[in-house]
This record gives structure tokens, sequence and C-alpha cells, in this order.
């Protein structure tokens, strides 16, 4: 079964989500925009959601997870909780 390993950051606005996306693809840490502004408790671990499969995460972050380029930030997604930014970091 495939598995990927991922991070993201979580805000409420789409603005704010593009505005992050273009620090980051400007130099700027991923983990530590996330530590700063993301919303979501793995904010506090720079965005990091560690190893998950299909189906465990909502169904517009397995369209990119499992589909999307290594290493690129994607986004933003928008999805039940807000706008996200995502890193797949890993996928097997």
């Amino acid at each position: 079964m495939a598995r990927a390993t991922a991070r993201h950051i979580l805000v409420n606005d789409e603005a704010k989500c593009e505005a992050l996306k273009a620090e980051i693809e400007g130099g700027r840490d991923f983990a530590e925009v996330a530590r700063e502004y993301s919303t979501c408790p793995s904010g506090r671990q720079g965005g990091d959601l560690g190893s998950f499969g299909p189906g465990q995460m909502v169904r517009e972050f397995d369209e990119i997870v499992f589909s999307g380029e290594l290493n690129k930030v994607h986004g933003p997604v928008k999805t039940q909780f807000g706008y996200h930014l995502l890193e797949i970091t890993s996928r097997s």
C-alpha cells in the first residue's frame, strides 16, 4: 500500500496562503513559516504530518500527496478546514 510523508501550513485566507507560498518560494524555510502562521497543531512541528496512507487525510490532500511532485510547495489547497500549502517529502 502506498505511503507518504508530508508537511503543511493551514491558514483561513486564500490570499494569506498565496503570500506565504511566495515567501517559501523566495527562500524562506517551510517549517519556520508553519511554526509562525499555521493554525493547525502540526505547525508546532514545522507542519510535519508524519507518514500516512491513502484515505487517512481529506480527499483534497490525497489527490495532491499521492500524485504531486515531491519537495515542491503545492497550493493553496482548499478543504473544509481552510487553505493549505502542502509539501510532499516522500512517497512509496
